[in-house]
């Protein structure tokens, strides 16, 4: 394979090139949903102590004045590190999107980096959003060619992430393909995030998007002055997949550009937890509401996984942390039985409860065949329920909420994001009907303006 035809070299010249009229109307409306989803999630990581502490660096590090909104504190610095706060925030509540095939939370990444350089270049909505359906489409395909295997040790949403920022920001800055092949392998080299924080139960999920967001910036920008980078960096003898896949699938990295949009095959987060627990616990709902059972009567429960939920959640036994519930499918599960929702209240107010950590005792996860070989394409939820009377209930769920065939609307996302943000008072109500408003006329706006300056329009 030339160099003309390596797949890093298709992927740059896609997103360089990547224009609003090659993308379908209903694909510019979901990068819009998508959009107001981040927005939400984002303001709830206000005054989250992990996110606090990064904030406070970047106004350490960084200019006190900028052209880049900081959301949770509505102060500006420059794109990098209002770029960096961002994307720390939004990845704190566990409510942000995730594409499942690539186990990617593509939002986290890609929206700071759109609202800081299209607010520091004065672009349009139009090219902001164009640049961060570049993003999606690119950060996805990442994710799929690095595989089973590199998830299994590597946070994918911090490795192939600092790639999705990276073309996000190169196309704001208009590189042609050749400086954004140069900003991928900039962004490639830099690419970073291991698992191993969960079983301490430390911050360092939230280091992980905004080094993977800085990463992409300091790339691009590095790239529009002629820093090259390595032109290989995915597929090379010594690039991301040699280094960190056993699995990796090149023929996923251009698979259908401009055909298959990736972007429409994201979910939208139900439960305020990670994504792994959704199926199984839509499942148990499902099935307790089904045969009118209570807590009580339940004497244990098996959740039927694939093997990525192990690994994942198999580390956290006894979570120290509301953040380290939020991945123990006991604790999820336990919420979901006791209270009827996992939301970001019932995370707050009741993960140590007796009930809920009695019930939580009460579940293990199983390796199930089916639900293992359909994943990361399909997320199966299964569960089976034992009561003390002896009764079994077995529970399934194929298409959990939130996922696009089970999607939610416009108007559940406006109270999603309206939620979200009155979560830790990061917006009102009011502000947010504004910031709704700006959303739902993304397309239309000249100039970006500052998200949370209700007067805008």
């Amino acid at each position: 394979m030339s160099d003309g035809q390596a797949p890093e070299s298709v992927l740059a010249r896609f997103a360089a090139t990547l224009d609003m009229a090659d993308i379908p109307a209903a694909v510019q409306r979901r990068g819009e949903d998508l959009l107001l989803d981040w927005i939400g999630s984002a303001l709830a990581g206000k005054g989250a102590r992990p996110v606090e502490t990064i904030r406070r660096f970047a106004k350490a590090m960084g200019p006190g004045d900028g052209p880049s909104e900081i959301l949770i504190d509505r102060s500006r610095s420059s794109p990098l590190l209002a770029a960096m706060v961002n994307a720390a925030a939004s990845h704190f509540a566990e409510q942000d999107d995730v594409h499942n095939g690539s186990v990617f939370h593509p939002a986290a990444v890609v929206f700071p980096v759109a609202l800081a350089v299209a607010q520091a270049n004065g672009a349009s909505g139009a090219d902001m959003l164009v640049a961060a359906v570049a993003g999606y489409e690119v950060g996805i395909r990442v994710g799929e060619f690095l595989g089973r295997s590199h998830y299994r040790i590597f946070h994918t949403t911090g490795t192939a992430g600092a790639i999705a920022a990276a073309v996000t920001a190169g196309r704001l800055l208009c590189l042609d393909p050749e400086e954004m092949l140069h900003a991928m392998g900039s962004a490639g080299t830099q690419a970073s995030g291991l698992w191993e924080f969960l079983r301490d139960a430390a911050d360092s999920k939230q280091l992980h998007t905004a080094h993977a967001a800085g990463a992409g910036i300091m790339a691009a920008f590095l790239a529009k002055e002629g820093f090259t980078g390595a032109r290989r960096i995915l597929s090379g003898a010594q690039g991301m997949a040699a280094g960190m896949s056993k699995d990796s699938d090149i023929s996923r990295l251009a698979d259908r550009l401009g055909e298959r949009w990736a972007l429409s095959e994201t979910s939208f987060k139900f439960h305020a937890s990670c994504r792994h627990t959704h199926p199984a616990a839509d499942a148990l709902q499902q099935t307790l509401i089904e045969h009118d059972l209570t807590p009580r009567d339940v004497k244990a429960v098996t959740a039927r996984v694939h093997q990525a939920a192990i690994d994942v959640l198999g580390a956290v036994t006894a979570p120290q942390t509301v953040h380290q519930s939020k991945f123990s499918m006991g604790t999820v599960l336990g919420l979901v039985a006791v209270h009827g929702r996992a939301g970001l209240p019932e995370f707050d107010e009741h993960y140590k409860d007796d009930a809920v950590v009695d019930f939580s005792a009460k579940v293990e996860m199983e390796l199930d065949e089916e639900v293992d070989r359909a994943y990361p394409g399909r997320w199966i939820g299964k569960v089976v329920i034992t009561t003390h009377d002896g009764r079994r209930f077995s529970g399934r769920v194929d298409v959990p909420k939130g996922d696009p065939g089970n999607t939610l609307s416009r108007a559940e996302l406006e109270q999603k994001a309206t939620c979200l943000a009155g979560y830790r008072k990061g917006a009102n109500p009011t502000e947010m009907q504004s910031v709704i408003g700006l959303v739902w006329s993304l397309t239309r706006i000249q100039k970006m303006p500052s998200v949370l300056d209700w007067n805008a329009f």
